[in-house]
């Protein structure tokens, strides 16, 4: 039996995991049980599409918000947070702190792709 090793460990959107299935898809012909259950739950709650996602990323990052790592925003991608109050429920999970400005700019930008 094999032992995986973990190369490097990076946090993708829902969108990049999306387009990671289709390619496995693709390669292998067929997806195993958790791959499909995995594809089911994203085909309900990925809105947008990797390039989209994309798009998102670096116009979030492009504003430059003190503290806001990458993580931050794929998890702010994959939630698509629609007010100021649901933007503070995603960023609770991490200990940061933004102020109000930087949140109605984080929500301006996410509100153009909803």
């Amino acid at each position: 039996m094999t032992s995986p090793e973990i190369i490097e460990e990076e946090p993708i959107t829902m969108a990049e995991l999306k387009g990671e299935l289709a390619k496995i898809r693709r390669r292998d012909k067929e997806l195993n049980f958790r791959a499909n259950k995995t594809e089911d739950y994203l085909k309900q709650f990925a809105t947008l599409d990797n390039k989209t996602a994309t798009e998102l990323f670096e116009k979030i990052q492009k504003l430059n918000i003190p503290r806001i790592k990458d993580m931050h925003i794929k998890k702010i991608i994959d939630i698509m947070p629609k007010k100021v109050e649901d933007l503070k429920v995603v960023l609770e999970a991490y200990p940061i702190t933004v102020n109000a400005e930087n949140q109605k700019k984080i929500i301006s930008v996410v509100s153009k792709y909803l």
